[in-house]
């Protein structure tokens, strides 16, 4: 049962990377859109992330609720040597949420307009950034559960050149997934869909900066990233895998097809996820001086894991196939409002 949890547990971060970096991502869009463009760009996202909105961060809170359910070693350790960038991220998807509501739903229409929209691109890009910095915490080797002074204990520990690359390169693929997205959502209008072709350019350049200076930030903290990501055969196959597809992909928007783009950027962020993951599992949390925390070794008691595996199981039954009828009703809707 426990390799049960522990699969969801990577399924979950997995769907809130695509679905919720595809939803964030449209805000980074927004953010780097001229003013000109702005309002067109709004509403081409809302049909596109319209399906997701209400059940994005579902994901999130299924990993949460795994890691204070079955690994509470781990969820402590995080939430209190995190705790500064646990909570930016979060304010920064109240923030987002509240802005999004706001602007779209408020019963007049002013000049706080502007501000709604201002707060809502910002927490747009500061919430995947601090779940990028989350993430390369919890691998950097930086959490010191001897630390004796604030710093140490609570900001070292996640405020270093790794982390922070982390956090750019995972914004930089919510913008790319965002503009994927966008451009299969307007396949009926050349002249938008031309414009988030370059928009998924940009991303994607910036995707490859961002990757090189976590490799760069990597060998300067001393992390062996390079050793992860091609020290195994997994991580090698999952590489050119993802580098394949992203020809394909880019083959397919150059030549005006719209099919299957989704699919093969969701294939390229599952890839990037698996290589970034299989070397150091079950180790999820890497410490400072060689120490770690595993999901295996710091897990819940076996009926606590039992009890979890089974609840997952049984929600999945109820979840799945509403999320899948969501997405399935509005795109229908976005294709008869097209037509």
């Amino acid at each position: 049962m426990i390799y049960v949890v522990i699969i969801y547990l990577w399924v979950a971060l997995l769907l809130y990377l695509l679905l919720g970096g595809a939803d964030f991502g449209a805000g980074i869009i927004e953010l780097f859109t001229t003013e000109d463009n702005k309002a067109r760009t709004r509403r081409i996202s809302y049909q596109a992330i319209g399906p997701v909105w209400e059940a994005n961060h579902m994901w999130l809170i299924i990993a949460i609720v795994i890691l204070f359910v079955g690994f509470p070693a781990i969820y402590a350790t995080m939430s209190v040597h995190l705790h500064i960038p646990l909570v930016a991220m979060l304010l920064g998807i109240i923030a987002r949420g509240t802005a999004f509501a706001f602007r779209n739903y408020d019963a007049v229409t002013d000049n706080m307009q502007k501000v709604y929209n201002k707060v809502f691109v910002y927490s747009s890009f500061i919430t995947p950034l601090f779940l990028g910095i989350i993430a390369g915490s919890a691998v950097s080797g930086r959490i010191d559960l001897n630390a004796n002074t604030f710093l140490s204990a609570y900001i070292f520990s996640w405020l270093n050149w790794f982390s922070v690359t982390i956090g750019l390169f995972t914004a930089s693929l919510c913008g790319f997934i965002a503009a994927i997205f966008l451009i299969g959502e307007a396949k009926y209008d050349e002249m938008e869909r031309k414009r988030f072709v370059r928009k998924a350019v940009q991303m994607n350049i910036a995707a490859v900066i961002s990757g090189g200076l976590v490799f760069i930030s990597a060998v300067s903290d001393g992390i062996p990233l390079v050793q992860w990501v091609f020290g195994n055969a997994v991580g090698i196959t999952a590489v050119s895998a993802a580098t394949i597809s992203l020809i394909i992909l880019w083959y397919l928007i150059y030549k005006g097809r719209s099919k299957s783009l989704r699919l093969l950027a969701g294939f390229q962020i599952t890839m990037i996820l698996l290589t970034t993951t299989y070397k150091h599992y079950p180790n999820i949390v890497i410490l400072k001086n060689g120490g770690y925390l595993s999901l295996l070794e710091n897990r819940g008691a076996d009926k606590t894991i039992e009890a979890l595996a089974l609840a997952l199981l049984i929600g999945s039954i109820f979840i799945l196939p509403a999320l899948v009828y969501l997405i399935y009703s509005f795109q229908k809707r976005g294709t008869d409002q097209a037509h």
